[in-house]
């Protein structure tokens, strides 16, 4: 059954994004302990608020699919197209 949201969440040093049976890892910053809020959405445009070991608040931060999915090649457009937004996923 495919479902119109995906999961964002971290493990040890990556990022992972999940959508169906597809599971994509990518460098995190080092100090990312994990990810507390989806501000946005955009067709493969995240605004996240993460949380990192030297601030005691989270962050807003960035993350662009769309370069990651093209060095994998994977189609951007058809990938992203069902996905209707992101919800965090807590390890």
């Amino acid at each position: 059954m495919q479902f119109d949201y995906a999961l964002l969440s971290n493990e040890g040093e990556f990022t992972i994004f999940r959508y169906g049976d597809s599971v994509i890892r990518f460098k995190a910053p080092y100090s990312l302990e994990k990810y507390t809020a989806i501000k946005e959405w955009d067709k493969g445009y995240l605004v996240v608020m993460a949380k990192y070991k030297h601030n005691k608040e989270s962050e807003e931060e960035y993350i662009d699919l769309i370069p990651i999915l093209e060095k994998l090649y994977i189609t951007p457009e058809e990938f992203l197209r069902p996905i209707k937004g992101v919800k965090i996923e807590n390890a």
